[in-house]
């Protein structure tokens, strides 16, 4: 019963949060966990402990890997817009949508963080609203804290 369960008359008699004919599936969910605090990052199921992504662009342990997808930088660009300049397509909506990540404000692009730092670091260079472009870091620490640095 692959030490997850106790064997009766060659019947598996699972412990709590087991399952399965050796007690071979867990039913805890925790590594299903993606980082947004959704089960598979709401795009498959748990089953046994591993995410199956029924989304079929999203890969990976939690369904959080998007080969296809939008950068970080695309991604997070209108919100580090409207946070560090108040513009913006997310100008009006800023502090329902935008709010999910820390922010510091730099002089200058030398003054932006380098890569070398534990954390995962994306540079990002972006078009505002008037055609103008801005530069700021997106990383996320190891507690899933995002921070951003924009040039001012």
């Amino acid at each position: 019963c692959t030490g997850n369960g106790i064997c009766k008359c060659r019947v598996c008699e699972c412990f709590p949060n087991f399952t399965g004919s050796a007690c071979d599936c867990s039913l805890d969910t925790s590594p299903c966990m993606a980082s947004n605090g959704q089960i598979c990052n709401g795009r498959g199921t748990c089953e046994c402990g591993t995410c199956n992504c029924t989304d079929p662009k999203f890969q990976g342990p939690t369904c959080e890997t998007c080969q296809t997808c939008l950068g970080v930088c695309a991604e997070h660009k209108d919100c580090v817009q409207c946070r560090a300049f108040d513009k913006g397509e997310k100008k009006e909506t800023c502090t329902q949508e935008c709010m999910h990540f820390n922010m510091t404000q730099v002089e200058s692009r030398d003054k932006l963080p380098q890569p070398g730092q534990p954390d995962p670091l994306s540079h990002c260079k972006e078009k505002d609203v008037d055609d103008c472009w801005f530069y700021f870091t997106y990383s996320v620490n190891s507690n899933g804290e995002a921070s951003v640095h924009v040039v001012e």
